[in-house]
């Protein structure tokens, strides 16, 4: 198959394009590498980049040609860095996403493949999160990412483009983004430890996250490749267990200062996966606790 990936040079987006390479696909990558979060970019010599942007029809949409899967990965895709730009969160996240849909309908691109985000649950359900609960977003990014969704589903209802949409539970491990004081948390403490700093604490800590793996996210898109869930669909994925920020500071250093509480955030986040179970044929695989300890200084 030939496939795209936007945001293919990024942390999750790079995993997965090695992982369409080492099953013998042809790859286009779409990446104007521009996060501001990533120390570096990840690019595989056997995939073909180019450094557009997806908000630009006209410089995009020749790529489509020949291809089967989109998986559609390019964001703003940061809570606080959207409150600071989000004109730059919905053009990207929002327009970017109806401009990637449009070229792949064009081209006759059998699916596109959706990285959305479980920050659309909000505060308002009850956990875990199903897909069926309604959304409650409380921020630019969930509000543009949740726009992102409903026109996958439009375009799977109205032009019969095949969509699947993943909402992540807080992605985590190798080449995850370093740089900041927005990047994931995981990765920010152990940066933070590496450089013998205190790790920062938002707010009490105790605000309790599904953690999932890189490596079982890319298990979940791969997945995409042949399952067939109905046009539209929205699946989890995540691990069903979450842990609090102030577990995983422990796990990683005792040196911990706390800092005051941001905005636009939930509490909780915890997934139910019986939709990846049943479609996706899919579990996770990877124990956060495994990771950390494997990785720890």
């Amino acid at each position: 198959m030939k496939c795209i990936v936007t945001g293919g040079a990024g942390f999750i987006g790079s995993h997965i394009v090695d992982a369409l390479i080492d099953l013998g696909h042809t790859v286009i990558v779409i990446d104007d590498e521009s996060s501001e979060a990533n120390a570096e970019f990840f690019h595989n010599e056997e995939a073909v980049y180019y450094c557009n942007d997806i908000v630009d029809y006209k410089a995009t949409r020749h790529l489509y040609e020949g291809v089967s899967h989109v998986f559609h990965l390019a964001a703003n895709s940061r809570i606080q860095p959207a409150l600071n730009n989000p004109l730059r969160c919905v053009e990207v996240n929002t327009y970017g996403t109806a401009t990637v849909l449009q070229c792949a309908r064009e081209a006759g691109c059998q699916r596109v493949v959706y990285s959305s985000t479980s920050s659309s649950y909000g505060l308002k359900n009850g956990i875990p999160y199903r897909e069926d609960m309604p959304e409650d977003c409380l921020n630019p990014y969930s509000v543009a990412k949740v726009a992102g969704e409903k026109l996958c589903k439009m375009y799977s209802d109205l032009f019969k483009l095949d969509t699947i949409i993943l909402r992540y539970f807080n992605i985590y491990g190798e080449r995850q983004p370093l740089k900041g004081q927005y990047a994931p948390v995981i990765g920010l403490f152990q940066e933070q430890a590496r450089r013998g700093e205190p790790l920062t604490i938002v707010g009490t800590g105790l605000q309790r996250r599904d953690f999932t793996h890189v490596k079982d996210a890319v298990r979940a898109n791969i997945a995409c490749l042949t399952s067939l869930p109905p046009g539209g669909s929205v699946i989890n994925i995540g691990t069903g267990f979450n842990h609090s920020i102030r577990e995983i500071a422990d796990m990683i250093s005792d040196n911990q200062v706390h800092i005051p509480e941001r905005p636009g955030e939930c509490t909780e986040t915890l997934a139910d996966i019986s939709q990846a179970k049943r479609y996706l044929k899919w579990e996770p695989t990877v124990k956060l606790e495994d990771w950390i300890n494997e990785y720890k200084l």
